[in-house]
């Protein structure tokens, strides 16, 4: 099998499962634990929280929670005021804020993927509450402009939400951000953690309540195997900073060279993470191509929407029509993808197109 679909989940590093392997199989104390044991294992929270913590802004905590949607849910429903956000949002944001009875303004962008800042000033005015922005897009890898878009939301007096959930660890987080959203899965982590940094001053009505374990405000007996191994992923993304970020630019270097005509990018092929490769070609059949390559692991969309045969809405917010949206594949890869691995799979998918348009 070759894994291309890194915007899913990625590869359990080896650093991360041998941090959580002790706190599964011999060490199972709760960490809310007065005695000894526990003691121990909220140390080891700590620490943890200390590892994510250096590839987030200084002036913050890091709030462990079950995974970035929780993380977006208390950082929307805990705050009030009217909401901005993107057209081109996770679910998590979006469904969220049409949930949260505040009235929202969802500003569109260009074809590139990108928001106008101009059109941002215009709606993000006094009064607003929250303006929520994803830094990496899960579906086309397009980079917003994060510290602008924070400086105007602090402009009209608004706290400013940062989704960074696909770019923590890859992508610089601006340090004017108010509150940021993270996952444990994206960067070689465990599943089922994730975290809301909160930034100093920032108050938040809880989401969930009971203990209160968490300073900032959110309750429940926290993992110290999930916490221990999001910790040891983000130590690696810390210091592999500069060579996994070598290696996917060769990746897409050696990539877009590979691919044969008919293939149109989705999004900006400059304000983008290189890792997401998302594309599409006239008159592809996206599931036959799937089923025709079972051994290759790729998404025809993000996969938070995949089976719902809705057609992708951050695609057609670029301006996509619904056959282009249904045409399009997205290739992710990483740390763990060899150039040999990636170049036989598009290889393998290109010929697989065109099979399907002399068939046609």
């Amino acid at each position: 099998m070759i894994y291309l679909d890194y915007q899913a989940t990625t590869p359990l590093a080896p650093e991360a499962l041998a941090a959580m392997l002790p706190w599964l199989e011999s060490q199972h104390a709760n960490p809310h634990s007065p005695h000894a044991p526990g003691r121990a294992a909220k140390a080891a929270v700590e620490v943890a929280r200390g590892q994510v913590g250096a590839l987030l802004p200084a002036g913050g905590r890091v709030a462990f929670t079950s995974g970035a949607t929780e993380a977006l849910n208390w950082a929307i429903k805990g705050t009030s005021g009217p909401i901005v956000t993107l057209a081109t949002e996770h679910a998590a944001v979006l469904d969220t804020v049409a949930a949260s009875g505040r009235p929202v303004t969802v500003l569109a962008v260009g074809p590139d993927g990108l928001v106008d800042l101009d059109v941002a000033r215009a709606a993000i005015t006094p009064g607003t509450g929250l303006v929520a922005a994803m830094l990496v897009n899960n579906e086309i890898g397009v980079v917003q402009p994060i510290a602008e878009l924070a400086e105007i939301a602090h402009a009209a007096g608004a706290l400013f939400l940062c989704d960074a959930v696909q770019g923590y660890g890859r992508v610089p987080i601006p340090a004017t951000c108010d509150l940021v959203a993270i996952s444990a899965h994206k960067i070689h982590g465990p599943k089922g953690i994730g975290a809301l940094w909160v930034r100093d001053g920032a108050a938040l009505v809880p989401l969930l309540h009971g203990g209160g374990q968490e300073a900032p405000g959110r309750s429940g007996t926290l993992s110290p195997a999930l916490c221990a191994g999001f910790g040891a992923a983000a130590k690696v993304a810390a210091a592999r900073s500069d060579e996994d970020a070598a290696h996917v630019r060769r990746l897409w270097t050696a990539a877009t060279q590979r691919l044969g005509l008919g293939w149109q990018l989705n999004g900006s092929a400059s304000n983008r993470y290189h890792g997401n490769l998302n594309l599409h070609r006239e008159g592809l059949d996206v599931a036959r191509l799937m089923a025709d390559l079972r051994d290759i692991a790729f998404s025809a969309g993000s996969a938070c929407a995949s089976g719902s045969g809705r057609p992708s809405h951050v695609l057609r917010a670029l301006g996509l029509s619904e056959a282009q949206t249904r045409s399009s594949i997205r290739i992710g890869f990483g740390r763990m993808t060899t150039e040999e691995e990636l170049m036989t799979a598009l290889d393998r998918i290109c010929a697989a197109a065109d099979a399907q348009r002399v068939a046609a």
